[in-house]
C-alpha cells in the first residue's frame, strides 16, 4: 500500500507543477494580449500621420528623431514576432491543459485503488 501512497504523491506533484507551468503560460498569453494591443494601437496611429510627421522614439532617458517608414515597419515587425509567440503559447497552453487533464484521471485512479486498498 505504501507503493501506492507513493505513486499518488508523485503523480499529485506532478499535477501541482502543469497547474504552475499553465499559470505561467496563461500570464504570458496576458502579457503578449497587452503587448499587441498596444502595438496595434500605435500602428493605427500611424496611418492618421502625415509621412513628414515628427516622430520620436524613446532610447533610454533620450528621445531620438526617426523616419516614419522606419518607426512603421518597426512596429509592424513586433506585431509579427508578437503574433507568432502568441501561437506559439497557445500551443503550449494546449498541450499543458492536455496533460492536467490526463494526469488527474491517473490521480482519480490512483485514488480509487488507495481507496480499495485502505477499506480491504
Amino acid at each position: 500500500m505504501s507503493s501506492l501512497e507513493a505513486k499518488l504523491e508523485a503523480e499529485s506533484r506532478q499535477f501541482q507543477q502543469l497547474q504552475t507551468d499553465l499559470a505561467k503560460a496563461v500570464e504570458a498569453r496576458q502579457r503578449l494580449d497587452s503587448q499587441q494591443q498596444e502595438n496595434e494601437l500605435v500602428n493605427k496611429e500611424f496611418e492618421h500621420l502625415e509621412d513628414d510627421a515628427n516622430i520620436y522614439k524613446l532610447i533610454g532617458p533620450v528621445l531620438v528623431k526617426q523616419e516614419k517608414a522606419e518607426a512603421s515597419t518597426n512596429v509592424k515587425n513586433r506585431l509579427e514576432l508578437i503574433n507568432k509567440e502568441i501561437e506559439r503559447v497557445e500551443k503550449q497552453l494546449e498541450e499543458l491543459s492536455k496533460k492536467a487533464e490526463e494526469k488527474k484521471g491517473v490521480i482519480a485512479q490512483l485514488q480509487m485503488e488507495y481507496q480499495k486498498a485502505r477499506t480491504q
